[in-house]
C-alpha cells in the first residue's frame, strides 16, 4: 500500500491551493529527499499560481523556501546523508556542462532548474531535490527561521557581498518589506552607513532597530537630495518592485555607484545615458544565487545574528497564507510549518 503524505498544489493556471493526498516520492539517482518542516510563501509562488512561466506542468506542488532534513538519499548521493538538515532555495539544480558550469557559474545555468517550478517544492510534507541544490542548515537557525532566508535572504546578502561596496560606505535599501528589512540587516552587518527609503513616519522606529543608520522617509522627502547630502550611495539596493520609484533612485548614487534590482517588476525603468555616462554610474539585476550562496547566507546569519520577521501558518491555511502574502499584508514573511 503506497504511503500518502499532505500537500497543496495548484491544478490549473489561476486556480486556488487544494489540499491532497499524494503518494510520498521516491528520490532518484543524485537525489534526496527532504522531510519538510517549513517552506516560505513567497511573492514569486504567484508565477506557479497564476501560470505566468510558459510550459509550467500541472498539477504543480510551489514552495522554494524549503527547510527540513534529509529523509532519504538515492543512488549516488555520496557527500549527503539522512538526517542531516537542508534547505532548497530558488537556485533548484544545475547542469554542470553548459558554459557558465564550466565556468563554476552555476546561477547562470542555461538549463537551471528552479525549486518549485520545475519540479514539485516544498509545499508538502516531503519532497525530492537534486544533491546540487543543497545548503546545509546550521544549528543556530530553527527550519522556520531558515526558510525565508534561502530566497529573500541569499538575494539580498548575495547583492549586497558581490555589490563591490567596502566597509563605511554609504549603501541605500529602497522598500521595507519581505527583501527589505533583511537587506538592512546584512548592510548593516557588512559594515556599510546602511540607509532604508521607505514610506511612513511609523517605519522609522522599526528599521532603526534593525540596523538602519539612517531612515529617509520618501513621502515627505526628495530621495536623490536627502542621499546627495550623504555624498551619495555607492550602492542602491531595489527591493520593492515600483519602477517609477526605482527609475527616481539613479540620481541619488554616487560616481561610480550602481543600482542593484532585486525587485521583479513588470514594467520598464527610465533611464537616460547621460545620467550614468556623467558620473559612471550603473544598473544591474541580481539573481538569488545557487546553493552554496544559500549556504553562505544561512552561515553569516547565524553569525550575526540577522533573523526574518515571520508569521507562520499551518499547511491547511497555505490560501490563507498565500493571500495575506500576495496582498502585502504579512510584516515581513509567511511561513508554513509542517510540523
Amino acid at each position: 500500500m503506497a504511503v500518502l503524505m499532505k500537500a497543496a498544489q495548484i491544478s490549473t493556471a489561476g486556480g486556488k491551493f487544494e489540499l491532497v493526498n499524494r503518494e510520498i516520492p521516491e528520490p532518484g539517482r543524485g537525489q534526496v529527499r527532504i522531510k519538510v518542516e517549513a517552506c516560505g510563501v513567497c511573492h514569486s509562488d504567484e508565477l506557479v499560481k497564476e501560470g505566468l512561466i510558459p510550459g509550467i506542468q500541472y498539477p504543480r506542488i510551489p514552495g522554494h523556501e524549503v527547510a527540513g532534513y534529509i529523509d532519504k538519499v538515492g543512488e549516488e548521493v555520496t557527500t549527503w546523508r539522512a538526517d542531516q538538515r537542508v534547505g532548497v532555495g530558488w537556485h533548484g539544480g544545475h547542469c554542470f556542462t553548459c558554459n557558465a558550469c564550466r565556468e563554476g557559474d552555476f546561477a547562470n545555468c542555461v538549463n537551471r532548474q528552479t525549486c518549485g517550478i520545475s519540479y514539485d517544492g516544498g509545499y508538502a510534507e516531503y519532497m525530492v531535490a537534486p544533491q546540487e541544490a543543497l545548503a546545509l542548515i546550521p544549528n543556530e537557525l530553527s527550519s522556520i527561521e531558515a526558510a525565508p532566508l534561502l530566497c529573500a535572504g541569499v538575494t539580498t546578502y548575495n547583492a549586497l557581498r558581490n555589490s563591490g561596496a567596502r566597509g563605511g560606505d554609504v549603501v541605500a535599501i529602497q522598500g521595507m518589506g519581505g527583501l527589505g528589512h533583511l537587506g538592512v540587516q546584512f548592510a548593516n552587518k557588512l559594515g556599510f552607513k546602511t540607509v532604508a527609503l521607505s514610506r511612513g513616519k511609523e517605519k522609522e522606529q522599526l528599521v532603526r532597530q534593525l540596523g538602519a543608520h539612517v531612515y529617509i522617509n520618501t513621502e515627505i522627502s526628495n530621495v536623490t537630495e536627502e542621499l546627495n547630502k550623504l555624498g551619495g550611495a555607492r550602492v542602491i539596493l531595489a527591493t520593492a518592485p515600483n519602477s517609477k520609484a526605482i527609475s527616481a533612485l539613479v540620481d541619488g548614487l554616487s560616481q561610480n555607484g550602481k543600482l542593484l534590482i532585486a525587485a521583479a517588476s513588470g514594467e520598464p525603468i527610465e533611464v537616460s545615458p547621460l545620467q550614468l555616462l556623467l558620473y559612471r554610474r550603473s544598473v544591474e539585476g541580481w539573481y538569488s544565487g545557487h546553493a552554496k550562496d544559500s549556504e553562505d547566507t544561512l552561515n553569516f546569519s547565524a553569525l550575526t545574528g540577522v533573523r526574518p520577521s515571520i508569521e507562520t501558518f499551518s499547511l491547511e491555511r497555505v490560501n490563507e497564507a498565500y493571500e495575506y502574502m500576495i496582498s502585502g499584508q504579512a510584516r515581513f514573511r509567511a511561513v508554513l510549518k509542517m510540523v
